[in-house]
């Protein structure tokens, strides 16, 4: 069984205050019928005061819906209430004329005129703030207060009112018309901001969302390439040697079935947020995939001592270069060589492959999500990436990415290449 304040909770933060706003709204008419309306009974003749007293509802009541309506209208969900700011504006100038004669012409004594003072000034003002309610511009709303007070000295002269009872009704008009429109607007506001900052949290989730999809398929990318690139090639050459007879085919095909289930392990690991590469791994997987594509292969360095993170966004420039040099390239000899000296770690790969035809495993070369991928990752560590064509017969393709070292990580300028390991491999 639902509890009767169930309601409340179940509505979302902007609504919330668009319901806290709306019976604010609603108030008004309440003050406006307690403050100016009831008093009317007790300050004016018995003939007068039940019509004024009902006058002064009415306008209540319409003020009420026209605001009930201004708000539907801000919020988008209906149409400007122009007929209904027109009814209201006509029956709140008639309201003050009439209370204007009572001033000036009307039976009674003091009790009267303070009465009628009272109707013409809450009147005016309760009126004039609704009216702004209908209004986009501030500076309408402006407009629209300083001519009702304008208006209202206009008005009250020509009817006998002193001239400085005149000028003060038009001031107290300008003042109270003023309050009132400037909550009514700030109400607006405040309303309108609560949704937008709502509006904008939720573009911030669905942005987290769509870059969470681009992580995830940029981590797919970078972990299935080079493994789909080896099982291919691998594949091709069991084919090869089965149709040779040869028993090589066999350890190829085991191979491949290993590959696979390694590469299922990765996409798990992707999906669940919690992979990173790892630079020693890395650079021994790329000098065996090389060099069982038949490409000389020379790793230079090691990555013993590195801080994880560094380790990690290194691990995927070998890897992604790797890639490139086996799909797009057309090369015969890879070097990659680990340099860590003067508080950085550099990763070099380089490889022959611009002359053949191709682009050199051109990682840098096209509009692809290889380079972007890696320049994320690396910016993730204050890193950076170039890539490019080098050499005197721009025959080599250059792959170039700079790390600096946290301070502490325990990796000094003596753990040079020259401290690394040197492994080459060429296949038959």
């Amino acid at each position: 069984m639902r509890r009767p304040g169930n309601w409340w909770g179940r509505k979302s933060t902007p609504a919330k205050v668009e319901t806290y706003t709306r019976w604010s709204f609603h108030l008004f008419p309440f003050v406006e019928v307690t403050a100016i309306g009831l008093p009317l009974l007790g300050q004016v003749g018995a003939r007068l005061a039940p019509w004024l007293f009902l006058l002064v509802c009415a306008h209540s009541v319409l003020c009420a819906v026209t605001a009930s309506r201004a708000l539907d209208w801000v919020r988008g969900t209906r149409e400007q209430p122009l007929r209904l700011l027109a009814v209201l504006g006509a029956v709140t100038a008639a309201t003050g004329v009439v209370a204007l004669v009572l001033a000036t012409h009307g039976p009674g004594g003091e009790d009267t005129k303070t009465a009628a003072g009272s109707l013409f000034g809450g009147v005016m003002s309760f009126g004039a703030g609704t009216l702004t309610l209908g209004l986009r511009s501030r500076l309408r709303m402006l407009s629209l207060v300083a001519g009702l007070a304008v208006g209202s000295v206009a008005v009250a002269l020509p009817l006998g009112l002193p001239v400085a009872a005149a000028f003060g009704t038009g001031l107290a008009v300008l003042l109270g018309a003023g309050f009132i429109s400037f909550t009514y607007a700030f109400s607006v506001w405040l309303l309108r901001a609560v949704y937008e900052l709502d509006e904008a949290r939720e573009t911030r989730a669905r942005l987290a969302v769509a870059e969470e999809r681009l992580r995830f398929g940029r981590d797919l990318h970078d972990v299935m390439g080079r493994n789909l690139a080896v099982i291919a090639l691998k594949s091709e050459l069991a084919v090869q040697l089965s149709r040779r007879e040869r028993p090589e085919a066999v350890d190829q095909m085991i191979e491949v079935q290993r590959i696979a289930h390694e590469s299922q392990r990765e996409v798990r690991d992707v999906v669940r947020g919690y992979r990173e590469a790892d630079l020693g791994a890395e650079l021994l997987g790329a000098q065996g995939v090389l060099t069982a594509a038949g490409i000389s292969c020379e790793v230079t360095g090691e990555a013993v001592g590195l801080p994880g993170e560094v380790q990690s966004a290194l691990g995927w420039v070998v890897r992604e270069a790797t890639t490139n040099v086996l799909r797009h390239g057309d090369a015969g000899w890879c070097g990659v060589e680990v340099r860590v000296g003067d508080g950085r770690v550099v990763l070099t790969v380089e490889n022959d492959g611009v002359g053949g035809g191709g682009s050199g495993g051109g990682i840098g070369s096209g509009t692809g999500s290889g380079l972007v991928g890696l320049r994320e990752r690396l910016s993730a560590v204050d890193g950076r990436l170039e890539a490019g064509v080098v050499g005197a017969g721009e025959d080599r393709f250059r792959v170039v990415a700079t790390v600096p070292l946290p301070a502490g990580s325990g990796s000094g300028s003596g753990s040079g290449s020259d401290a690394g390991i040197v492994v080459s491999g060429v296949t038959s």
